[in-house]
């Protein structure tokens, strides 16, 4: 008998050791919670970022689950999907709907990616996280960031948000792989310190493949170069302007509506134009466009910095 309880329990310990333990969420069920009931700001409001939008196809396999004003995207695959950004805590319900509306379940969701720690693109990971149970994937860079639940510069800085488990680091050329489909990461810093744009290739209607490019941010959002909201700002915007400008894309992503031209295409597609996001010129357009606000905003703050310290 001492022997067949000896050999049971050894059983059960190595049951045990062989079952790896699911990684602990950050945050709470009712942290999350409260997030999602939370008033939206007025500013949020004005610029439409939690007001709903029907979700769409893009191209290809890749879908539109966003809001009106903040982009977040779906990723198909046959064994599972991909979905990057988060929006606002408040709105995870109408992302969830949207997965769903799509043909599409959130507990197929494997992936979560995200783009940057600001509160409007990462508020909403912990839910999706906890309803999708997907792994979080962000830059070493943000994920501090993410995990502590708000950025520690900028104007942002106070606008706290669920924390969010990061599951894995991504570095520059780095590759997140599922169903036959391939996303690499670009860090692009500047707007965060470890700002990440993803690639990918899609088909259009044709069944030609096009070069996808979703843009993490080129916007300086209110953050002060001189004196700089976080250390080195104006040198990774710098290299992340020469970067882009030796990439190509058919189809350029952001994720604020106004970056992308989302609602004009979405008409156009919807008056039967299906390849209406495809513009192989775009993202060149605005790279040269956010960078010579960068290179203005940032001559100005000089001056101004310069005329303040004179007697």
């Amino acid at each position: 008998m001492k022997r067949i309880t000896s050999l049971a329990l050894a059983l059960m310990l190595t049951g045990c050791a062989a079952t790896p333990m699911a990684a602990p969420r950050l945050a709470s069920d009712a942290q999350i919670a409260a997030a999602e009931a939370e008033p939206v700001g007025e500013f949020a409001t004005e610029m439409r970022w939690n007001e709903r939008m029907a979700p769409f196809t893009i191209l290809g396999n890749v879908h539109y689950v966003g809001t009106a004003g903040i982009g977040v995207f779906l990723i198909t695959t046959p064994d599972g999907h991909v979905l990057i950004d988060g929006a606002l805590a408040q709105s995870v319900p109408q992302i969830l709907d949207n997965i769903r509306t799509l043909g599409f379940e959130p507990k197929d969701v494997k992936y979560i990616l995200n783009t940057h720690g600001h509160f409007d693109h990462a508020a909403g990971l912990a839910g999706l996280q906890r309803a999708s149970g997907a792994k979080v994937i962000a830059s070493a860079a943000d994920k501090p960031y993410l995990e502590a639940g708000h950025v520690d510069h900028g104007p942002t800085k106070d606008a706290l948000f669920p924390p969010v488990r990061v599951d894995r680091t991504v570095g520059d050329g780095d590759t997140v792989t599922l169903g036959g489909t391939t996303l690499t990461a670009h860090l692009t810093p500047g707007h965060s310190p470890g700002c990440t744009s993803w690639g990918l290739t899609a088909k259009d209607s044709t069944g030609t493949p096009r070069k996808v490019f979703l843009h993490c941010s080129a916007s300086l959002g209110g953050q002060s170069l001189v004196p700089p909201a976080y250390p080195g700002m104006a040198d990774n915007y710098r290299a992340s302007f020469a970067k882009v400008r030796a990439m190509q894309a058919d189809v350029f992503l952001a994720n604020h509506d106004m970056f992308f031209g989302l609602h004009e295409k979405r008409a156009r597609q919807l008056a039967g134009e299906k390849d209406a996001f495809v513009d192989p010129g775009e993202l060149q357009r605005f790279n040269a466009r956010m960078e010579a606000a960068f290179v203005k905003t940032l001559a100005d703050e000089q001056a101004a910095a310069e005329a303040g310290q004179r007697p």
